[in-house]
């Protein structure tokens, strides 16, 4: 069993920065990779960046130069540096990940979700 914890959400002014943190813990070898998702009301849930374990990462476009994805293994935890935000990235942000159980058996796990708001 996995479980993933964020933290690191909150209110912002535009323009401004916050750091997302995902902590994954429970019985678990290793990770295939980590992401970050984002919902918006009356909006399906966007992928917003994701990185390998061996460290390559994509974003979104509408996040690209202002957010970096990256990870630490030894502590199985992914983070999320987002800069220079926006109001329409106002979204709950939930951290995924992938876990390997095998060569072919894999399962994804989520965190509960963090609450960014980003006001004018």
């Amino acid at each position: 069993q996995v479980q993933l914890v964020e933290s690191g959400g909150g209110l912002v002014q535009a323009g401004g920065s916050l750091r997302l943190s995902c902590a994954a813990s429970g019985s678990i070898f290793s990770i295939n990779a980590m992401g970050w998702y984002r919902q918006a009301p009356g909006k399906q849930r966007e992928l917003v960046a994701d990185i390998t374990s061996g460290g390559s990462s994509i974003y979104a476009d509408s996040v690209k130069g202002r957010f970096t994805i990256s990870r630490d293994n030894a502590k199985n935890t992914a983070y999320l540096q987002m800069n220079s935000l926006k109001p329409e990235d106002t979204a709950v942000y939930y951290c995924n990940a992938n876990v390997p159980y095998g060569s072919s058996w894999y399962r994804d796990y989520w965190g509960q979700g963090t609450q960014v708001t980003v006001s004018s």
